[in-house]
């Protein structure tokens, strides 16, 4: 333990934490970061988004060599085999080289870390309940950063072996013959894709009429068509009343949502996938006196600062989407209010990505949240049938879709489902944060062939002048 003072101790070093740090001594802040994992990174790069991205990229490689789409352009493997533990050694490979580099630049930017669970005994004081460096830590500011974990359901309990979160679906070592996936969304699919490539037989159960929640939904109903044709299989408005796990798999029982007659559905191993709750438990939030909302997300005011003055939070333990990238904004954002500069974060210019395979992506306002607020728009829509690349490269599915303001032409909305979509949203983005207009993506020039062409095109769509269809 040390008993120097910090300007800034940070609890958690996820995405939001550790770039919160970084960018706080880039200020000139004395910084520590306390996290409890001995690598750092959080849930999202030794958990959640860099492993489950890996097995994406590796599952969908051998998806191509076992489907014939290698065969199609002339490319001959012969019968490709499985090697689920190299895999996962892969993975883990890439998971450590980045953890690895946030370590560096932890040294690099001369920031403390700590290693231990933190709770906060008021506002300047920060203690370590265990850990190499338990102790007590005094610092000018206290920054909260502790990311959330899984969620789950009443008798349903994750054992991380047959009834599994994320992260145990990520440290399969065994590929399943069946998977039971609860929950349609962002991770399910993802993960739900998966192991469907690599040879399990997938169901996905979901209480709610449709996939992905709050996503767009034309761009909902397409993903689920394009994925049944990759062989997922869908329960929709169907509830989950329980899952009990023996040492061969687990039977669930489902009903209709809103009751009926119950079945029981058996598989090696069920995914619970039905969201996530702020990390906050342990803290010592009440007993600081920092107000919660009934949900269980801190309260903040628009520095990030909470109800103590001195704490702050970011991430997902506050409102707004639980994203890695919408955490390392809060983070800067914060600690350049605190340095007297002006930070600031979008909230609708967040863009929302999942990494199947065609990609979907999906950036401010749904065709249904404008019709629930009363906003006149137009819509232009581009297939990537149409367009060049997507052909050349063998990757025709979906389209783009932008949403623009009836009166103004500004942009409220993007919605892309396709090869890369998660990449090609990102020019949006950019035009959004200007306040562009459909007209204004219209008239810039795209280069030839790019999948972004679609993008220029829908944004022609708008004024019913698209050229390619």
């Amino acid at each position: 333990m040390t008993t120097e003072k910090f300007d800034l101790i940070v609890i958690g070093a996820g995405p939001g934490g550790y770039v919160a740090a970084i960018r706080a001594s880039q200020l000139g802040m004395k910084v520590a970061c306390v996290d409890r994992r001995s690598t750092l990174g959080g849930t999202c790069l030794n958990v959640g988004c860099i492993p489950s991205k890996a097995l994406l990229n590796a599952s969908e490689q051998f998806a191509k060599a076992t489907d014939g789409t290698l065969a199609d352009l002339g490319i001959s493997v012969g019968t490709p085999k499985l090697d689920l533990g190299r895999m996962q050694v892969a993975k883990d490979d890439i998971v450590s080289g980045l953890t690895g580099g946030i370590d560096y630049l932890f040294k690099k930017n001369k920031i403390t870390r700590l290693e231990g669970t933190a709770r906060i005994d008021h506002a300047g004081e920060v203690s370590l309940v265990d850990g190499s460096d338990k102790g007590s830590y005094h610092c000018d500011r206290i920054l909260i950063a502790t990311g959330s974990h899984a969620s789950s359901l009443p008798n349903v309990a994750i054992d991380e072996k047959r009834i599994v979160s994320s992260t145990g679906a990520l440290a399969l070592t065994t590929l399943p013959k069946k998977l039971v996936v609860i929950g349609a969304g962002y991770i399910g699919l993802e993960l739900g894709t998966v192991w469907a490539r690599l040879g399990a037989e997938v169901e996905v159960i979901e209480f709610l009429p449709r996939i992905l929640p709050g996503m767009d939904e034309e761009v909902a109903k397409k993903f689920m068509a394009i994925a049944k044709r990759q062989g997922l299989k869908f329960r929709l408005k169907t509830a989950v009343k329980s899952a009990k796990a023996s040492k061969t798999g687990v039977s669930l029982m489902v009903e209709p949502a809103g009751g009926g007659d119950e079945e029981q559905i058996d598989a090696d191993v069920a995914l619970v996938s039905v969201g996530r709750h702020p990390a906050t438990n342990g803290l010592g939030l009440e007993e600081a006196g920092v107000a919660v909302s009934d949900r269980g997300r801190i309260k903040v005011d628009p520095r990030f600062e909470t109800s103590v003055e001195g704490i702050f939070a970011i991430g997902d333990v506050i409102n707004g989407p639980m994203l890695a990238h919408k955490a390392e904004e809060d983070g800067i954002a914060a600690v350049e209010l605190m340095a007297g500069l002006a930070g600031h974060v979008d909230y609708d210019a967040v863009p929302g990505i999942v990494y199947t395979a065609p990609e979907v992506a999906t950036l401010g306002k749904s065709e249904e949240s404008l019709k629930a607020e009363d906003i006149s728009y137009v819509k232009g829509v581009f297939p990537f049938q149409a367009n060049s690349r997507a052909k050349a490269v063998g990757h025709t599915d979906g389209f783009v879709k932008i949403l623009a303001c009836t009166e103004t032409d500004r942009v409220l909305g993007v919605h892309i489902i396709g090869h890369e979509a998660g990449t090609v949203i990102h020019e949006c983005a950019t035009a959004m944060a200007f306040g562009a207009t459909a007209e204004d993506i219209a008239r810039t020039c795209h280069g030839h062939p790019t999948l972004n062409e679609a993008v220029k095109e829908a944004a022609l769509a708008v004024d019913g002048r698209a050229i390619h269809i």
